[in-house]
């Protein structure tokens, strides 16, 4: 028996979709918010948290985009309410003092170390992802992630300086349900995961 209710297991994951088509309803600022006020409740290495979301919401905003993504990706991002672009900061050590004040070393441990800044900082913000669609679900928005575009692209348009780096977008609103494509099939436990 799950801890949280079956309601919110269908919220969650068992009766949640990957949206395409959107009606036409728009996205608050304050429903934004309230997403972002839980996701930044979630886990990460350190507590470091090096996600950093863009929200377009003007068509101004998607139309710098969309060169960037692939063809089959363009109506529906267009068309969605909102485009959130989901990146990591690679400065994210910087606020490890406020952010992890326990241990005042804590940013010496990155400090001229690139690899390991980009491997924590990716890792991290696609933990933080993880947590942003559950998020978005829970305040009563569907989803759209994807991978589909250029990253040098988005990062050239919208991060020029080059400290934060792009890592999936997702498309947020309401959801048009008469056309969903079937749920495709999930592995099952045997296929994936051992017990050592």
């Amino acid at each position: 028996m799950t801890v949280i209710d079956n309601k919110a297991v269908e919220t969650l994951f068992t009766e949640a979709r990957t949206h395409n088509v959107w009606q036409d309803q728009d996205v608050s600022e304050e429903k934004l918010r309230e997403l972002y006020d839980l996701l930044h409740f979630g886990p990460t290495s350190m507590n470091c948290q090096p996600l950093r979301v863009l929200f377009l919401k003007s068509q101004a905003a998607k139309e710098r985009l969309k060169p960037a993504l692939m063809p089959g990706n363009q109506e529906k991002t267009m068309q969605s309410p909102v485009v959130a672009i989901l990146g990591y900061d690679t400065n994210f050590y910087e606020h490890l003092p406020r952010m992890f004040s326990h241990n005042k070393d804590a940013k010496s441990l990155f400090e001229g170390k690139t690899d390991f800044i980009n491997t924590t900082a990716f890792r991290n913000s696609s933990i933080q992802g993880g947590y942003f669609i559950l998020a978005a679900r829970a305040v009563g928005l569907d989803c759209g992630p994807m991978s589909g575009f250029n990253n040098a692209a988005v990062d050239e348009a919208f991060w020029p300086d080059g400290d934060i780096k792009s890592n999936f977008l997702c498309n947020l609103g309401y959801g048009d349900p008469s056309v969903l494509f079937p749920r495709q099939e999930r592995f099952g436990f045997d296929e994936v995961c051992k017990l050592l």
